[in-house]
């Protein structure tokens, strides 16, 4: 009750009698109570059913997202196949022949966009409450990038379909799913967002022989037809299972990063970290396939199975990484895996032959996974959760960046060549010399990304005032 209507109520039980006073103050507190009361219970009861959903929806929710990553990073993931076909003789971008880093530009731009709109994604997302009119047009825009692919002739169409359009419509339909799953779960988080994430593993197993073989059998264009109706037919039904209840994402935070995070050094290197190691983070899976066709003289199919090999591990390796990292600590979970993943680049790719670039395929395909499955998770354990939402968007911003340039530098690191039936032994030394350069590259862009996520940590227990051996 407000202090003015109190001091009137004294002043009425002064001026009447005492049975009239104790009447008036007992209904007056009573009213307050009658409409105060239920109002505090409903927003408690609806507090409680925003935070603790029920388990049917959290397992509807992390099919949901699985399905989403499927496609989104599972056709990420598949672009090495598309760059071998647009480089190669039989390519129907006549300009596109023999020139890697225009055209793994097309697949970074899209795969840049992704990630790159979690900054305009998510303000919009915390502006609207059904969600579906946001991944709706989402899902619309990337099957008509992917859709109108198939009728390009030139590699300027490439940019505008399967990069631009693909890239816009994927972040749209990406980050409503991944923005708001942390929220619903407390102790398997973990696990929850390395499931989701498997998909990515799972999608790119299962997109890599069916795309090698439709285009094989049917050509690109009606691949790219029949891959962006089935995105279609997927997206739509994914998009009505979210749903934003209450204040469950207002409760992650704020859309821009507070100025006293972004002070900290954990985040700048973090930033600089996710920057490093999504340029990184590519470059094996978009050369794995032109590697494993010009160097070691697979067929395509066979190329394409190899991809399918590495997204296999990583779908494995999300998932363990996720339950690994709820028992060890994420963030040490998440140091490993970069590292490693460095050393696996460095000591395996250079010259491999068959057998050892195999080793390299399975090899980095788990030790990859363990970054892209925790990079959530961390962010809220090392930013908190109200400023999960702010910190994820800008992380995933640079992370978008750092995509852009990784494997177009790769590109003009092996420069133009063009693929043969019989290439002369002198061309192939001199393709794997120059392969050998971007594992080289490849490998200090890991390991530099792994000193950061290192330096993260430790910024992390100083600002904390304590060390954990599990965090």
């Amino acid at each position: 009750m407000a202090l003015r209507e109190q001091v009137a109520l004294q002043e009425l039980r002064r001026s009447l009698p005492q049975s009239r006073a104790e009447r008036v103050g007992e209904e007056t507190a009573d009213n307050d109570i009658q409409q105060a009361e239920p109002r505090s219970d409903e927003s408690q009861h609806e507090a409680e059913e925003e935070w603790r959903p029920t388990k049917k929806y959290q397992a509807i929710l992390l099919a949901a997202g699985f399905a989403m990553i499927f496609q989104v990073i599972g056709i990420n993931s598949i672009y090495g196949i598309f760059q071998e076909f647009y480089t190669s003789p039989e390519s129907n971008i006549k300009d596109a022949q023999g020139q890697d880093a225009l055209v793994s530009l097309v697949g970074t731009i899209g795969t840049g966009l992704t990630w790159s709109g979690s900054i305009f994604v998510n303000p919009l997302i915390a502006r609207t409450q059904h969600v579906q009119y946001i991944m709706l047009p989402g899902v619309l825009i990337m099957s008509l990038g992917i859709f109108l692919a198939s009728f390009s002739t030139r590699l300027w169409h490439l940019y505008l379909t399967q990069a631009l359009l693909y890239g816009i419509g994927s972040s749209l339909y990406y980050f409503p799913i991944l923005s708001l799953t942390p929220a619903y779960f407390d102790r398997h988080r973990g696990f929850a967002l390395g499931f989701v994430l498997s998909g990515a593993g799972v999608g790119g197993l299962v997109l890599s022989p069916v795309m090698s073989a439709l285009i094989s059998r049917l050509g690109i264009g009606w691949a790219l037809r029949i891959l962006g109706f089935w995105n279609l037919a997927v997206g739509i039904p994914v998009s009505f299972v979210v749903k934003k209840r209450g204040n469950v994402y207002s409760a992650s935070g704020r859309t821009t990063v507070d100025l006293s995070v972004a002070k900290r050094g954990a985040f700048i290197w973090q930033a600089f970290g996710a920057f490093l190691q999504a340029g990184g983070n590519v470059v094996p899976t978009y050369f794995l396939t032109t590697y494993s066709v010009s160097v070691l003289s697979y067929s395509a199919r066979t190329a394409s199975l190899l991809l399918a090999i590495n997204n296999a591990v990583n779908s494995v390796a999300r998932i363990s990484m996720g339950i690994l990292a709820d028992r060890v600590g994420r963030q040490n979970t998440l140091i490993v895996s970069v590292l490693l993943s460095a050393v696996s680049v460095l000591a395996l790719w250079p010259s491999a032959p068959r057998p050892r670039f195999t080793a390299f395929v399975v090899c980095y395909g788990v030790l990859a996974g363990g970054y892209n499955a925790l990079l959530p998770t961390t962010i809220a354990e090392v930013y908190g959760v109200q400023h999960y939402t702010s910190v994820n968007s800008a992380v995933y911003f640079i992370r978008g960046m750092g995509a852009l340039f990784g494997a177009p530098l790769a590109g003009v690191i092996l420069g133009s060549h063009q693929r043969g039936l019989a290439p002369a032994a002198a061309d192939v030394r001199a393709l794997r010399a120059r392969y050998n350069q971007v594992a080289l590259y490849d490998g200090a862009l890991l390991l530099a990304a792994g000193v950061c996520v290192a330096y993260v940590r430790w910024s992390d227990a100083r600002y904390r005032g304590r060390w954990q051996w599990k965090a």
